[in-house]
């Protein structure tokens, strides 16, 4: 027989769902039949698979131990930790850049449901390759190391970035400890009930503020995205931003962006779209302007930086960020570039 307490960092989701990531070799059929059964209880209580799990509550499964192995997707006994599922961050060797960047990391919030860090430039927010280290290996390390999170509980619950930013965007990631807190940041992203700002430079001067719309169709090839006015047929995501100088200078502005949509590339390939394209943006930018501040002011990237969050109205557990405001200050370069 296996059993397993039920953490504070798994409760929230149903009891089907924790067992499918328990025991992700199992079929959805042969699951249901095995609580049918009685062979897999919900704190000694036959379950039907519907109920949402707390804290506290006792998973019993009555499966001879070769057969759990098979089910839970490993060879190890289910009781050693070090061979659970999840698959703790592997000691590989990081690029000089990543290392860098994984040294700046700021945390500016935790509670025991999220995170909310500083991302510097230079780090993937997730892996794009199977030999990537990125914000998320950072996360489940600073957990881990922590005594936050075991690699048992990483069999049912992995905590995450729930925004992603660009490689080169720096700012605020918010990242799911819990089931819990992963629902809520999930909720209140697909909402826009979460209102996220930047700050950036931009080419020109920008004089007032202004909202600005159209469709943004991806190419997948070539991760770079086109913005139309109107909608091609069957084409194009809407979107929608808002922004605002903050300070204007000789050849530049510094801008506030409201993200009112949240589209790949949309900050970057929308303002230059209306002729106010971002400062080092190797994409979308100004090829000869870009230039005369890498000579001047080394600046190698989108001077892009995800300033500042707010929370909406939000009741228990998460009472303590209600209509709460995170800021995370301007990268070193943002002031190298400024005018004196």
């Amino acid at each position: 027989m296996y059993q397993k307490i039920i953490t504070k960092r798994e409760e929230g989701q149903r009891f089907d769902k924790y067992l499918h990531k328990l025991l992700p070799e199992a079929g959805s059929g042969f699951l249901y039949k095995m609580l049918r059964k009685k062979n897999i209880v919900l704190n000694d209580k036959k379950a039907d698979g519907s109920e949402k799990i707390v804290c506290g509550d006792t998973v019993s499964i009555y499966f001879s131990q070769q057969t759990l192995q098979k089910f839970m997707g490993r060879k190890a006994a289910p009781d050693d930790t070090d061979a659970a599922a999840g698959d703790p961050p592997a000691k590989t060797e990081i690029d000089p850049e990543t290392r860098s960047a994984l040294e700046k990391i700021s945390v500016l919030y935790e509670d025991g449901h999220i995170l909310a860090v500083n991302k510097p430039a230079g780090l993937l927010t997730q892996k794009a390759a199977k030999e990537d280290f990125s914000l998320n290996e950072w996360l489940i390390s600073h957990l881990l190391t922590n005594g936050q999170l075991t690699a048992e509980e990483m069999q049912t619950f992995r905590p995450s970035a729930c925004n992603r930013l660009d490689r080169n965007t720096s700012g605020i990631v918010l990242c799911a400890k819990s089931v819990q807190g992963a629902q809520m940041l999930s909720e209140a992203l697909r909402t826009r009930s979460l209102h996220k700002f930047y700050r950036l430079y931009v080419k020109g001067t920008v004089s007032s503020e202004r909202v600005i719309e159209g469709y943004l169709h991806k190419d997948e090839k070539s991760n770079q995205v086109q913005i139309f006015s109107t909608q091609k047929t069957g084409e194009g995501s809407y979107i929608c931003t808002r922004y605002y100088p903050i300070r204007q200078e000789a050849d530049k502005t510094l801008l506030e962006v409201e993200l009112i949509t949240g589209k790949s590339h949309q900050i970057r390939a929308h303002l230059a779209s209306i002729g106010h394209p971002l400062l080092g943006d190797p994409k979308y930018g100004d090829k000869a302007w870009n230039e005369k501040y890498r000579r001047q002011y080394a600046v190698s990237h989108q001077l892009l930086h995800a300033y500042r969050v707010v929370f909406p109205k939000l009741e228990a557990p998460f009472a303590d960020l209600s209509e709460k405001t995170f800021l995370a200050p301007l990268p070193e370069l943002f002031d190298r570039v400024a005018d004196a």
